[in-house]
């Protein structure tokens, strides 16, 4: 089991880890070795838990140039080829007085019509630039382009809910996806699109992100059913910030999955646990032969599981 979004160092979180009861992870964490540790730090543009599924996955981990479209293509059985490629997000930006923060845009609500509306209208753009542009779902576009290659870009993890400029690519070959965003952002602004979504109450689509960026190795990847499938009931009050949904997000999972992945272990079974934090990733391990041995130890070691997620 794979929990990204397990902590964070924002000053609300560790608050609300200091009266955030877990029993079952306790419990279960008590029962596994841990290993070694995933470590990152708060600015590095891949998350920890993306690292994580990557090499599960078989590709390459630099920071911020996982290539996680040209992987999307490869399992949607198309092959990439050794091109390079990158995920196109249509997005919001909210504009305040001295800053500009990116939306979810798993929010937005945003339709596959408009989506392949609005893909037509910046497609000349990306045309002229190098770069093909093609649909994907209503908030993924894959582009295609030599300057994805070594483009090292955050994932939109990073950004969502935070100010988007100490993002931006500021390697020197990025310059022209930066005057393209610009030029989007424009043709964007008095979209047919936009003035309907805006007349609906919805927010509109007023840039798009880069991420996922690179070209595949020469070995093929492994499919996504090869690793831990990320638990995703953390991330939205995560990145929205609200630390006391958080906590009762975490309440849930111990009651439920980290409950079953208990059982699983008592009976047995060998089990991982991987907890993501902002930082770092740490992975434990056991069950099956020895459990008892390491469950006895654990149990009197006093270990406890806001420990563990404070130290992501």
């Amino acid at each position: 089991m794979l929990i990204p979004f397990a902590s964070s160092p924002a000053e609300g979180c560790r608050q609300a880890l200091a009266s955030l009861q877990l029993p079952r992870l306790e419990r279960l964490l008590a029962r596994l070795d841990a290993g070694p540790r995933d470590a990152g730090d708060e600015r590095s543009l891949s998350m920890p838990h993306e690292r994580v599924l990557a090499r599960a996955c078989g590709l390459a981990v630099a920071d911020g140039r996982i290539p996680w479209a040209a992987w999307q293509l490869q399992q949607a059985g198309r092959s990439p080829g050794r091109q390079a490629w990158a995920r196109i997000t249509p997005c919001h930006w909210r504009v305040g007085s001295d800053h500009v923060a990116m939306e979810d845009p798993d929010r937005l609500e945003l339709e596959e019509d408009e989506s392949r509306a609005l893909l037509a209208a910046v497609q000349p753009f990306f045309d002229e630039d190098g770069m093909a542009l093609e649909y994907a779902a209503p908030t993924c576009w894959l582009a295609r382009g030599e300057i994805f290659r070594d483009l090292p870009a955050a994932s939109l993890d990073r950004v969502i809910g935070r100010t988007v400029d100490a993002w931006l690519p500021r390697v020197a070959g990025a310059g022209p996806l930066r005057r393209l965003q610009q030029e989007v952002q424009m043709l964007l602004y008095t979209h047919a699109v936009n003035d309907d979504r805006q007349q609906r109450g919805l927010p509109p689509v007023n840039s798009f992100w880069v991420s996922g960026t690179g070209a595949l190795g020469e070995a093929p990847p492994a499919p996504l059913a090869a690793a831990p499938q990320p638990v995703p009931a953390l991330r939205e009050p995560a990145l929205a910030g609200d630390w006391g949904a958080w906590a009762d997000a975490w309440r849930e999972l111990d009651a439920g999955p980290c409950a079953r992945l208990l059982a699983a272990a008592s009976a047995g079974q060998a089990v991982t646990l991987t907890l993501c934090g902002e930082r770092h990733a740490q992975s434990w391990t056991g069950g099956g032969s020895g459990g008892l041995r390491r469950w006895l130890a654990g149990r009197f070691a006093g270990r406890r599981a806001a420990a563990a997620l404070e130290a992501l």
